[in-house]
């Protein structure tokens, strides 16, 4: 049986992401192109692929059968076509990067810019999500995150500054209101302006740190915030004499140098190692991918 790849390939950006809009997304095609193309391949197989629902797009137990052999042997076929693109005199495709928000609000605006100058035929999509995921699952080729979020099996290349700190801050009117802390403890007795990940853990307790002695704080305040894409608004509310807001010092820089912040408790500020950006190790590194982890190295090295 021939079937066409472009419809292999418009499944799997299907199931993977869980839907032709999001799948659309991800593959820089039109939902009804994936659509079309689905359909066209259930067609020649003669088997239902997707459960389709006005919610939602599930693989039936065929779909996840041919999603479990197929999804391996594109990756083959994508690495075996980059062998070509290898011999190209500068790398082409598409890069995809799976990022935090803080890593694309503090990291990725110094690197990038001068990254897709180097390679104009290179074409960057960055997501953002909190959460660490499968970047092949997700169709991506690298992400970035801390080290206490990688797995082994994943390699690894530092990205960014290799020391970062968390910093509490707040307006000078609202500590002229309620007192300066000269404590971590007591930020038990002032509103906290706290947030909380996609998976429902909360970003507390507030860990410090001095003189080799840690404290890990548990703080109430009147704001909560989705992590990534709501965190401007705590950082906003801070200014506006809410609460305290306690976030990467660099986010927080250029309001801490303007004096609409004051830093609190800045002794006890606890440092902590600096971002990676990781990728599987069990596949061929594609071209624009390995230009990407060489412009990154070349770049630390001329810090």
């Amino acid at each position: 049986m021939k079937v066409d790849l472009g419809d292999l390939n418009a499944f799997v950006a299907v199931a993977r992401a869980g839907g032709f809009r999001e799948g659309a997304r991800a593959s820089g095609s039109s939902a009804s192109f994936l659509s079309e193309a689905v359909r066209r391949l259930e067609t020649q197989l003669g088997v239902r692929l997707f459960n389709r629902t006005t919610r939602s797009v599930v693989p039936t137990e065929a779909g996840k059968g041919l999603l479990e052999r197929l999804g391996p042997a594109l990756t083959e076929v994508e690495s075996a076509l980059d062998v070509v693109n290898g011999f190209r005199d500068s790398p082409a495709g598409t890069l995809r990067l799976n990022v935090p928000v803080s890593a694309a609000r503090l990291v990725l605006p110094s690197i990038v810019p001068p990254f897709l100058a180097a390679y104009p035929d290179i074409r960057l999509e960055v997501i953002t999500e909190e959460s660490f995921v499968d970047v092949l699952a997700a169709g991506c080729d690298a992400g970035i995150r801390y080290d206490e979020r990688l797995e082994q099996d994943m390699i690894a290349v530092p990205i960014g500054p290799r020391i970062q700190r968390f910093a509490t801050a707040a307006s000078p009117a609202y500590l002229d209101r309620h007192g300066r802390p000269q404590h971590p403890s007591e930020l038990l007795c002032h509103a906290c302006l706290l947030g909380r990940f996609s998976s429902g853990t909360m970003t507390t307790p507030w860990e410090f740190e001095r003189d080799g002695e840690v404290l890990r704080v548990d703080p109430t305040g009147p704001l909560i915030v989705r992590v990534g894409g709501a965190t401007d608004l705590a950082v906003d509310a801070a200014i506006a004499g809410t609460g305290i807001v306690c976030l990467f010092e660099d986010w927080l820089r250029p309001h801490l140098d303007s004096g609409a912040l004051e830093p609190i408790l800045e002794p006890w500020w606890q440092p902590f190692s600096g971002p990676f950006l990781y990728y599987p190790g069990r596949r061929l590194v594609p071209a624009p991918l390995r230009a990407f982890i060489d412009f990154v190295k070349a770049s630390a090295h001329r810090a």
